[in-house]
């Protein structure tokens, strides 16, 4: 049996949810022990991943039953790192569809591996799956201001950038607040810092107030969902990696003017 699939979300690690084209219904997916990957069901078939999007090709798809539930039966998506590291539900309602290649001078993001802020000191790259003819919105946040244990910032904006004109074009685009690096205070623990690609419908100009690297201004108690939302933007990638303060951070803070 063969379904096409128009979307797949991660809501939470134990409920994802599929909708499919035909026949035109939903299926919860639940999952016993979906983490540590011991359940039999998981979220694709074989090699091919499932995305979250409504214009990709037929993915072929088993449904196998459990107690007169539908599951679908493979191996699940890497974007479950999200989850995981509850980036979901922490930033995000769900899970981005693709993972995003973040890469800086030398060092890269994989899905929450830890980095210095001596290493992303600098904007990274970052490129991701586009669609020609699009523009899009990066953005770089961190949940875990002042520290992931109490979070009374949540979120502290590092970076945005509007009107990207496609992968990797991120100087093209505007940069609305422009790069801060990773700077978590000494003795709060590892950051988490999330890097998110959305699409966008049309060029936009932020009604927000425009932040240079140098200040810290309106960056604290972000909040990358109302923003998302406000300008309807359709997140299609991300990844994120962690961090601590380390003897760059105390040259970072001295850029600030405000």
């Amino acid at each position: 049996m063969t379904f096409e699939v128009i979307e797949f979300r991660i809501f939470s690690p134990s409920l994802c949810k599929c909708w499919f084209a035909q026949p035109a219904q939903s299926y919860n997916i639940i999952f016993f022990d979906l983490l540590t990957m011991s359940s039999l069901f998981a979220c694709a078939l074989g090699r091919q991943f499932l995305r979250q999007s409504r214009s990709v090709s037929t993915v072929p798809l088993r449904i196998s039953s459990y107690r007169n539930s539908p599951f679908l039966f493979g191996r699940f998506s890497s974007t479950m790192s999200f989850v995981k590291h509850e980036v979901v539900p922490d930033v995000l309602d769900a899970a981005p569809a693709a993972v995003a290649k973040v890469q800086y001078s030398d060092a890269a993001a994989e899905e929450g591996n830890v980095l210095t802020p001596t290493l992303v000191k600098n904007a990274p790259n970052v490129t991701w799956a586009d669609e020609p003819g699009k523009l899009y919105t990066v953005v770089m946040t961190d949940p875990d201001a002042p520290s992931r244990a109490e979070p009374t910032y949540r979120e502290w904006m590092h970076w945005i950038v509007v009107n990207v004109p496609g992968s990797g074009k991120l100087s093209e685009g505007q940069a609305h607040f422009g790069y801060v690096g990773a700077g978590p205070p000494e003795g709060t623990g590892l950051h988490r810092y999330v890097v998110l690609v959305y699409k966008q419908p049309g060029q936009f100009a932020p009604e927000e107030t425009s932040r240079p690297s140098t200040s810290t201004s309106d960056r604290p108690k972000s909040n990358i969902r109302q923003f998302a939302a406000k300008y309807n933007l359709e997140l299609v990638s991300g990844n994120f990696f962690q961090a601590e303060f380390d003897d760059y951070v105390p040259e970072l803070y001295k850029q600030f003017t405000d």
